[in-house]
Protein backbone atom coordinates (compact mmCIF):
# COMPACT_ATOMS: atom_id res chain seq x y z
CA UNK A 1 0.00 0.00 0.00
CA UNK A 2 1.43 3.78 -0.88
CA UNK A 3 1.01 6.70 0.84
CA UNK A 4 -1.23 7.73 -0.94
CA UNK A 5 -3.60 4.73 -0.29
CA UNK A 6 -2.35 4.64 3.31
CA UNK A 7 -3.51 8.83 3.75
CA UNK A 8 -6.85 8.00 1.84
CA UNK A 9 -7.51 5.12 4.11
CA UNK A 10 -7.07 7.42 7.38
CA UNK A 11 -9.03 10.37 6.27
CA UNK A 12 -12.39 7.40 5.15
CA UNK A 13 -12.26 6.31 8.55
CA UNK A 14 -12.04 9.33 10.53
CA UNK A 15 -15.14 10.95 8.39
CA UNK A 16 -16.63 7.77 9.70
CA UNK A 17 -15.69 8.19 12.73
CA UNK A 18 -16.75 11.46 12.88
CA UNK A 19 -20.05 10.91 11.27
CA UNK A 20 -21.29 8.34 14.12
CA UNK A 21 -20.58 10.70 16.62
CA UNK A 22 -22.68 13.13 14.94
CA UNK A 23 -25.28 10.61 14.92
CA UNK A 24 -25.19 10.14 18.82
CA UNK A 25 -25.28 13.49 19.47
CA UNK A 26 -28.21 14.07 17.19
CA UNK A 27 -30.22 11.25 18.29
CA UNK A 28 -29.77 12.28 21.91
CA UNK A 29 -31.13 15.58 20.55
CA UNK A 30 -33.67 15.03 18.61
CA UNK A 31 -37.18 14.80 20.27
CA UNK A 32 -37.60 11.54 21.87
CA UNK A 33 -34.13 10.70 21.42
CA UNK A 34 -33.04 9.52 24.57
CA UNK A 35 -29.38 7.73 23.89
CA UNK A 36 -28.53 6.94 27.77
CA UNK A 37 -32.07 7.18 29.03
CA UNK A 38 -32.88 3.58 29.63
CA UNK A 39 -29.62 4.13 31.60
CA UNK A 40 -30.00 6.89 33.43
CA UNK A 41 -33.75 7.69 33.23
CA UNK A 42 -33.34 8.31 37.76
CA UNK A 43 -30.27 10.16 37.37
CA UNK A 44 -31.84 13.54 37.59
CA UNK A 45 -34.14 14.87 41.01
CA UNK A 46 -35.97 17.66 40.97
CA UNK A 47 -37.20 19.26 43.80
CA UNK A 48 -39.45 22.40 44.50
CA UNK A 49 -38.25 25.47 46.12
CA UNK A 50 -40.19 27.53 47.30
CA UNK A 51 -42.68 30.38 44.58
CA UNK A 52 -41.25 29.70 40.95
CA UNK A 53 -37.57 27.88 42.08
CA UNK A 54 -36.61 24.39 41.62
CA UNK A 55 -33.04 22.40 42.18
CA UNK A 56 -31.90 19.84 39.84
CA UNK A 57 -29.66 17.46 41.41
CA UNK A 58 -27.60 14.49 39.77
CA UNK A 59 -25.56 12.47 41.86
CA UNK A 60 -22.20 14.66 41.09
CA UNK A 61 -24.05 18.06 39.93
CA UNK A 62 -26.26 20.64 40.95
CA UNK A 63 -28.38 23.16 39.24
CA UNK A 64 -31.11 25.88 40.86
CA UNK A 65 -33.37 27.61 38.60
CA UNK A 66 -35.05 30.98 40.54
CA UNK A 67 -34.09 30.46 43.87
CA UNK A 68 -35.82 32.00 46.56
CA UNK A 69 -34.69 32.08 50.44
CA UNK A 70 -35.45 35.85 51.30
CA UNK A 71 -38.70 36.39 53.41
CA UNK A 72 -38.38 40.21 52.09
CA UNK A 73 -39.27 39.37 48.81
CA UNK A 74 -42.96 38.87 49.63
CA UNK A 75 -43.12 38.85 53.35
CA UNK A 76 -46.46 37.64 54.76
CA UNK A 77 -48.19 37.23 51.84
CA UNK A 78 -46.30 34.35 50.48
CA UNK A 79 -46.91 31.12 53.02
CA UNK A 80 -44.60 28.78 51.12
CA UNK A 81 -41.81 26.92 53.27
CA UNK A 82 -38.06 28.70 52.13
CA UNK A 83 -35.40 25.79 50.97
CA UNK A 84 -31.97 26.64 51.87
CA UNK A 85 -29.80 25.99 48.97
CA UNK A 86 -26.66 26.23 50.57
CA UNK A 87 -26.03 22.14 50.45
CA UNK A 88 -25.17 21.44 46.82
CA UNK A 89 -23.32 18.67 46.05
CA UNK A 90 -20.39 19.13 43.12
CA UNK A 91 -19.81 22.33 41.97
CA UNK A 92 -23.05 24.33 41.89
CA UNK A 93 -25.01 26.62 38.58
CA UNK A 94 -27.94 28.84 39.06
CA UNK A 95 -30.24 30.09 36.38
CA UNK A 96 -32.28 33.05 36.40
CA UNK A 97 -35.06 33.44 34.27
CA UNK A 98 -35.08 37.25 34.94
CA UNK A 99 -33.98 40.20 37.22
CA UNK A 100 -36.73 40.70 39.24
CA UNK A 101 -36.27 40.01 43.14
CA UNK A 102 -38.15 37.08 43.52
CA UNK A 103 -36.92 35.28 40.66
CA UNK A 104 -32.96 36.99 41.12
CA UNK A 105 -32.63 36.55 44.72
CA UNK A 106 -29.22 37.62 45.52
CA UNK A 107 -29.46 36.14 49.10
CA UNK A 108 -30.19 32.73 47.37
CA UNK A 109 -27.37 32.84 44.89
CA UNK A 110 -24.92 33.21 47.35
CA UNK A 111 -25.93 30.54 49.16
CA UNK A 112 -25.83 28.00 46.56
CA UNK A 113 -22.53 29.81 44.88
CA UNK A 114 -20.76 30.68 48.30
CA UNK A 115 -17.71 28.36 47.41
CA UNK A 116 -17.45 28.97 43.69
CA UNK A 117 -20.17 28.56 40.65
CA UNK A 118 -21.79 30.17 37.66
CA UNK A 119 -24.91 32.27 37.62
CA UNK A 120 -26.55 32.19 34.33
CA UNK A 121 -28.98 34.93 33.14
CA UNK A 122 -30.70 36.35 29.88
CA UNK A 123 -28.29 38.63 28.23
CA UNK A 124 -29.58 42.08 28.60
CA UNK A 125 -29.56 42.29 32.27
CA UNK A 126 -27.27 43.22 34.91
CA UNK A 127 -28.39 40.96 37.80
CA UNK A 128 -25.86 42.29 41.41
CA UNK A 129 -24.43 41.09 43.34
CA UNK A 130 -22.76 38.43 42.43
CA UNK A 131 -20.80 36.06 44.97
CA UNK A 132 -17.45 36.51 45.23
CA UNK A 133 -15.47 33.39 42.87
CA UNK A 134 -18.63 32.94 41.05
CA UNK A 135 -18.71 33.11 37.08
CA UNK A 136 -21.53 35.35 35.74
CA UNK A 137 -23.00 34.11 32.48
CA UNK A 138 -25.18 36.04 29.85
CA UNK A 139 -26.55 33.71 28.19
CA UNK A 140 -28.69 34.74 24.65
CA UNK A 141 -31.32 33.24 23.40
CA UNK A 142 -31.25 29.79 21.48
CA UNK A 143 -27.86 29.18 22.59
CA UNK A 144 -26.92 26.07 24.61
CA UNK A 145 -24.94 26.83 28.02
CA UNK A 146 -23.06 23.80 29.49
CA UNK A 147 -22.83 23.37 33.14
CA UNK A 148 -20.61 20.38 33.94
CA UNK A 149 -23.73 17.87 33.23
CA UNK A 150 -26.04 20.25 32.22
CA UNK A 151 -27.39 21.88 29.10
CA UNK A 152 -29.00 25.05 29.68
CA UNK A 153 -30.43 26.58 26.99
CA UNK A 154 -32.60 30.27 27.15
CA UNK A 155 -35.64 30.07 25.37
CA UNK A 156 -38.30 32.84 24.82
CA UNK A 157 -40.33 34.03 27.42
CA UNK A 158 -43.00 37.82 28.02
CA UNK A 159 -42.67 39.51 31.48
CA UNK A 160 -45.55 40.94 32.38
CA UNK A 161 -43.55 44.62 32.90
CA UNK A 162 -42.25 44.10 29.40
CA UNK A 163 -38.47 43.55 31.23
CA UNK A 164 -36.07 41.02 29.80
CA UNK A 165 -37.04 37.12 30.32
CA UNK A 166 -36.88 34.00 29.30
CA UNK A 167 -37.68 30.68 29.94
CA UNK A 168 -34.83 28.04 30.03
CA UNK A 169 -34.86 24.37 28.70
CA UNK A 170 -32.82 22.12 30.76
CA UNK A 171 -31.16 18.34 29.71
CA UNK A 172 -29.64 15.91 31.99
CA UNK A 173 -29.71 12.85 33.17
CA UNK A 174 -31.72 11.28 30.38
CA UNK A 175 -34.46 14.27 30.85
CA UNK A 176 -35.34 17.02 29.33
CA UNK A 177 -37.66 20.30 31.50
CA UNK A 178 -38.90 23.43 31.19
CA UNK A 179 -38.72 26.35 32.99
CA UNK A 180 -41.32 29.15 32.33
CA UNK A 181 -40.21 31.68 35.39
CA UNK A 182 -43.50 34.56 35.68
CA UNK A 183 -44.42 34.53 31.77
CA UNK A 184 -47.34 35.43 30.26
CA UNK A 185 -48.94 33.70 26.77
CA UNK A 186 -46.89 34.37 24.43
CA UNK A 187 -46.45 33.10 20.01
CA UNK A 188 -43.08 31.20 21.00
CA UNK A 189 -44.62 28.00 22.19
CA UNK A 190 -44.90 26.49 18.90
CA UNK A 191 -41.37 27.16 18.04
CA UNK A 192 -40.00 25.83 21.46
CA UNK A 193 -41.79 22.64 21.54
CA UNK A 194 -40.93 21.21 17.70
CA UNK A 195 -37.35 22.24 18.84
CA UNK A 196 -37.05 20.77 22.42
CA UNK A 197 -40.09 18.63 22.83
CA UNK A 198 -41.57 16.71 24.37
CA UNK A 199 -40.75 17.26 27.82
CA UNK A 200 -40.73 15.06 30.93
CA UNK A 201 -41.84 17.97 33.13
CA UNK A 202 -43.11 21.73 32.49
CA UNK A 203 -42.49 23.72 35.48
CA UNK A 204 -45.28 26.59 34.74
CA UNK A 205 -46.67 29.99 36.53
CA UNK A 206 -50.39 29.09 37.22
CA UNK A 207 -51.67 32.32 39.11
CA UNK A 208 -52.83 34.37 36.42
CA UNK A 209 -51.82 37.45 38.32
CA UNK A 210 -52.99 40.93 38.07
CA UNK A 211 -50.93 43.89 38.90
CA UNK A 212 -51.83 47.12 40.29
CA UNK A 213 -48.64 48.49 40.24
CA UNK A 214 -48.45 49.87 36.84
CA UNK A 215 -50.89 52.72 35.94
CA UNK A 216 -52.80 52.55 33.91
CA UNK A 217 -53.89 49.61 35.16
CA UNK A 218 -54.72 47.04 32.89
CA UNK A 219 -56.71 44.59 34.58
CA UNK A 220 -54.89 41.71 32.45
CA UNK A 221 -53.32 38.76 33.58
CA UNK A 222 -49.43 39.60 33.68
CA UNK A 223 -48.65 35.79 34.10
CA UNK A 224 -50.29 32.20 32.74
CA UNK A 225 -53.45 31.55 33.77
CA UNK A 226 -54.60 27.65 34.51
CA UNK A 227 -56.09 27.78 31.45
CA UNK A 228 -53.26 28.96 29.14
CA UNK A 229 -50.66 26.58 31.39
CA UNK A 230 -52.50 24.08 30.39
CA UNK A 231 -52.31 25.32 26.71
CA UNK A 232 -48.51 25.67 26.95
CA UNK A 233 -47.84 22.42 28.22
CA UNK A 234 -49.58 21.16 25.58
CA UNK A 235 -48.21 22.35 23.06
CA UNK A 236 -44.59 21.93 24.75
CA UNK A 237 -45.30 18.16 24.44
CA UNK A 238 -45.01 17.85 28.18
CA UNK A 239 -45.97 14.78 29.72
CA UNK A 240 -46.03 16.52 32.98
CA UNK A 241 -47.20 19.62 34.41
CA UNK A 242 -45.54 21.24 37.67
CA UNK A 243 -47.30 24.20 39.02
CA UNK A 244 -45.02 27.06 40.46
CA UNK A 245 -46.01 30.60 40.83
CA UNK A 246 -48.33 30.90 43.14
CA UNK A 247 -50.04 31.44 46.24
CA UNK A 248 -49.34 34.84 47.29
CA UNK A 249 -52.55 36.28 48.91
CA UNK A 250 -54.28 39.70 51.01
CA UNK A 251 -52.09 41.76 48.98
CA UNK A 252 -54.49 44.33 47.00
CA UNK A 253 -51.94 45.65 44.04
CA UNK A 254 -51.13 41.72 43.14
CA UNK A 255 -54.59 39.42 42.85
CA UNK A 256 -54.30 35.77 41.78
CA UNK A 257 -57.08 34.10 39.98
CA UNK A 258 -59.00 32.06 42.30
CA UNK A 259 -57.89 28.61 43.27
CA UNK A 260 -55.76 28.10 40.32
CA UNK A 261 -54.70 24.60 41.53
CA UNK A 262 -58.54 23.69 41.35
CA UNK A 263 -58.80 25.12 37.79
CA UNK A 264 -55.53 23.92 36.45
CA UNK A 265 -56.99 20.40 37.41
CA UNK A 266 -60.40 21.45 35.38
CA UNK A 267 -58.41 22.85 32.84
CA UNK A 268 -56.36 19.69 31.93
CA UNK A 269 -59.53 17.11 33.12
CA UNK A 270 -59.48 16.12 28.84
CA UNK A 271 -55.79 15.96 28.44
CA UNK A 272 -53.05 13.78 29.06
CA UNK A 273 -51.18 15.86 30.97
CA UNK A 274 -50.25 14.48 34.92
CA UNK A 275 -50.69 17.58 36.67
CA UNK A 276 -48.46 17.45 39.59
CA UNK A 277 -48.56 19.70 42.60
CA UNK A 278 -45.66 19.60 44.54
CA UNK A 279 -45.36 21.28 47.85
CA UNK A 280 -41.50 23.16 48.27
CA UNK A 281 -39.06 20.65 49.58
CA UNK A 282 -40.80 17.77 47.83
CA UNK A 283 -39.24 16.12 45.07
CA UNK A 284 -40.80 15.15 41.27
CA UNK A 285 -42.26 11.83 41.14
CA UNK A 286 -41.30 10.77 37.98
CA UNK A 287 -43.42 7.67 37.98
CA UNK A 288 -43.34 5.59 34.95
Amino acid sequence: MNNHDRISRHRVSRRQFLSGCAGLAAAALIPGGRVFAAAHAEGLRIQRLAWAGIRLQLPQATLFIDPLVNPEAWGPALRDSLIPVDDAVGEPSVLITHAHPDHFDARAVAQALGKGGTLAHPAGTNPLPIPQGARARPSALWEPQLLGDFTATPVPASDGYGDPQVSWVVSAGGRRIFHGGDTLWHGHWWRIGRQFGPFDAAFLPVNGARFGWRKPVSDQPGVLTPDQAVAAATILGARRLVPIHYGVSGMEEYVEVEDPIEQLHQAARKTPIDIQVIAPGAWVDWGQ
